[in-house]
């Protein structure tokens, strides 16, 4: 079982396709994440992918890599949901790109408060367009969680910049928070799929307590009770598994991204939008009404923010909602008690 003082946090990349994620992740750890067949032929990640570095003795990093094509957003949404901070990679050659925009804009609504900016590809192009690039990230992160953060070129190639990287990797590491291993375990699934062997598998990052082989959890939306067979983080199997990395676990047992396994509970979708935790501590609902946030790039059509008011107007009669929530839109505000 590892020891209580190893202190273990997940990041994240995110920027545009052919910025050299993957590259840097495996620079970096030695581990290749793209493992489906498909991501080989085509040369781009399609699923996520997961690798674990140590940054000193008592300190251990956990990476989820994203797909950056527009069209598996929804594979990047699954993995950056709880990170501690992100490798925010932006390729030196091409700067700035659509998805690099939109991966930024999924990061600031996410809330993640820490990260590195990392220009990759820096041995392709001379100092001036160097510079260049990096004056062009400055503008672009400016007033948001980026704006002081780390600037770092390297190459995955050469390896160059690697070392200042893992340096700078592992002051941000130390310094963000853990998260709380005492409160109610809560696991957001980012994937589910069967195992021979071990049965119905999930894996995902724990965001909050603890998990024992053998305690019983409950999946929601599903209200289904489950047994937790085992779990693993970043390799060996454990007995407990606390909220502090990615974990999987299986049909009686749970891996750690966080991976566990259950019986009786059956896997249907790769990226599967539920969740796990203590038995009677959450209570699950049909309706949520968030705080919307206008994003400057973003344009809100008059159908959709015809559908947003509609949306609105009729939770006013659900009773789970007694405080007042405005919901401020482009052109318009609501107010929902």
């Amino acid at each position: 079982m590892r020891s209580s003082g190893m202190k273990n946090i997940i990041a994240g990349t995110a920027g545009h396709i052919d910025h050299g994620k993957t590259a840097l992740v495996r620079a970096l750890t030695g581990i290749d994440t793209d493992r489906l067949k498909e991501e080989k032929q085509r040369g781009i990640s399609i699923d996520l992918g997961f690798a674990h570095l140590d940054l000193a003795r008592d300190l251990r990093a956990g990476f989820v890599d994203v797909p950056g094509h527009e069209r598996f957003i929804k594979n990047m949404l699954a993995g950056v949901g709880g990170i501690d901070l992100v490798l925010f990679v932006i390729a030196a050659d091409e700067s700035i790109k659509p998805q690099t925009r939109e991966h930024f804009d999924i990061c600031r609504l996410l809330g993640i408060r820490a990260g590195i900016v990392v220009l990759t590809k820096a041995d392709l192009v001379d100092g001036d367009i160097l510079e260049l690039v990096r004056l062009e990230v400055d503008e672009f992160v400016r007033g948001s969680f980026l704006e002081n953060a780390p600037v770092v070129p390297i190459s995955s190639v050469t390896g160059a910049g690697l070392p200042e990287l893992r340096e700078e990797l592992r002051k941000l590491a130390a310094a963000v928070p853990e998260k709380d291993a005492s409160r109610y375990f809560r696991l957001p699934i980012d994937r589910a799929f069967s195992m021979r062997g071990f049965g119905s598998v999930v894996t995902g990052t724990l965001i909050a307590g603890a998990v024992r082989v053998e305690q019983e959890i409950e999946i929601h939306p599903l209200a289904r009770r489950v047994r937790v067979r085992g779990g693993r983080m970043a390799g060996p199997y454990l007995a407990t598994l606390k909220s502090v990395a990615r974990t999987w676990s299986s049909r009686s047992s749970s891996p750690a991204s966080t991976a566990s396994t259950y019986p009786h509970a059956s896997a249907t979708s790769r990226h599967a939008p539920v969740s796990r935790a203590d038995p009677s501590a959450l209570r699950y609902r049909s309706l949520l009404v968030p705080p919307l946030e206008p994003l400057p790039s973003a344009t809100l059509s008059a159908t959709l923010l015809d559908a947003l008011r509609d949306c609105l107007a009729r939770s006013r009669s659900c009773p789970s909602i007694s405080a007042a929530t405005a919901v401020s839109l482009p052109s318009t505000s609501i107010m929902v008690s």
